[in-house]
C-alpha cells in the first residue's frame, strides 16, 4: 500500500506536519470563499499546506487561478507514488462542480518503480502533448545524457502522458474523470465525492454481487475502450478504481503503455485484467480472466505475446 508523503517525508520538516484541521461543511460558492488565507497573487487556499510542501504547491496550481480555472484549495485527498492530489473548488472557467488537482511531486521524491517498462514504445511529450522530433538534437542529447534538462524533458513527458490519455478515453467514453488542464507540473480533472469526503477506492469497497457484475462489465468495458485508443492503463487495480454514488471511476494514467509499439504488452494488458478480476471475483462476481485477456487480445493485439515474469 502506497505510504503517505507527508508521513514520509516529515523528517524534512523543521517543524511538525501540519494537515488541514477539520471545518464545518461549507457550500460550493465562488464568492463566498473571502475568509481563507491567499497567495500573493489571489488564489485562496483553506487547506494548510505543510512548510515543504507550500512553495511546489502553490506554484504548480496559481497558474490555474490565473485561467480562472481553480480559486480555493480546499483540502488535502491522498498521496500516491508520483503525486499529491487536492479538492479544490473551480473557477468560473472549470465549470461548477469540484475539481481535483493532481500535482506531482518534486522529482527527487518521486518513486516510479520500473518506469521504463511503461516508457518503451512512446515518444517523449512536450508541455503541448505532442512528440518532440528526433531532429531536436539538444533535446535528444538531453535526454540520452540525462542532463537536468532531459530529466525534466521526461518528467513533463510523464505528466503530459496522463493528460492526453485521459483526454482521449474520456472523448471515447471510458469511465475517468474529465480532464480539464495541465500545468507544468500539475492536472485538473473531475473531482469524485463532495466536500466532505472523497471517492474511496474500490479496495476499500464491498459490493452485493448484482452491483459487484454489473461494475465489472464497465470496468472491462473501459479497459476494452482504453486498448482501441492504442493504450493499456499500465497500473490497473482495485487502488485506482474510485467508487461513488454506484459508478466507477478509472484514475491515474502516467503509465499508460503503447498497445502496438511496447514488447511488454501482452504482460501488462494480462496483469491489469487479473487485478480487476481477482477483485470482483472476492465481491461475487465471477470472472475468467485468461477467457477475458484471450479474447481481448485476439480483438487487439497484433504479433505474438511476450511472456514475462512480474518483479
Amino acid at each position: 500500500m502506497t505510504e503517505d508523503y507527508f508521513e514520509k517525508y516529515a523528517y524534512l520538516e523543521e517543524e511538525p506536519v501540519r494537515r488541514a484541521s477539520p471545518k464545518a461543511p461549507r457550500p460550493v460558492v465562488r464568492e463566498a470563499l473571502t475568509d481563507g488565507p491567499e497567495t500573493q497573487d489571489g488564489l485562496q487556499t483553506t487547506y494548510t499546506p505543510s512548510r515543504f510542501e507550500e512553495g511546489w504547491l502553490l506554484s504548480s496550481l496559481t497558474t490555474f487561478y490565473q485561467q480562472d480555472l481553480l480559486c480555493d484549495i480546499l483540502s488535502y485527498v491522498k498521496g500516491g507514488k508520483e503525486a499529491s492530489v487536492y479538492c479544490c473548488v473551480p473557477g468560473p472557467a472549470a465549470g461548477p462542480d469540484l475539481i481535483a488537482a493532481k500535482v506531482y511531486r518534486p522529482r527527487e521524491f518521486r518513486n516510479l518503480r520500473n518506469d521504463a517498462m511503461y516508457r518503451e514504445g512512446r515518444p517523449v511529450l512536450s508541455a503541448d502533448g505532442k512528440p518532440i522530433k528526433k531532429t531536436d538534437h539538444r533535446a535528444m542529447r538531453a535526454l540520452g545524457k540525462k542532463t537536468e534538462f532531459g530529466v525534466q524533458l521526461q518528467h513533463t513527458s510523464w505528466l503530459m502522458y496522463e493528460f492526453t490519455a485521459m483526454q482521449s478515453f474520456y472523448a471515447a467514453g471510458a469511465c475517468v474523470p474529465r480532464p480539464i488542464a495541465a500545468g507544468e507540473n500539475a492536472i485538473l480533472m473531475g473531482y469524485q465525492g463532495d466536500a466532505q469526503r472523497p471517492a474511496p477506492a474500490l479496495s476499500e469497497v464491498s459490493l452485493d454481487r448484482k452491483e459487484a457484475a454489473a461494475l465489472l462489465k464497465e470496468a472491462l468495458r473501459s479497459i476494452e475502450v482504453m486498448l482501441q485508443q492504442g493504450y493499456i492503463h499500465g497500473d490497473l487495480s482495485a487502488y485506482n478504481i474510485l467508487y461513488w454514488e454506484g459508478k466507477i471511476t478509472l484514475i491515474d494514467f502516467p503509465q499508460v503503455t503503447s498497445l502496438e509499439a511496447n514488447r511488454n504488452a501482452h504482460f501488462i494488458l494480462q496483469r491489469d485484467i487479473t487485478r480487476v478480476c481477482d477483485y470482483f471475483a472476492r465481491q461475487g462476481a465471477s470472472s475468467d480472466p485468461q477467457a477475458v485477456m484471450e479474447t481481448l487480445w485476439n480483438r487487439y493485439g497484433n504479433r505474438e505475446p511476450v511472456y514475462l515474469e512480474e518483479t
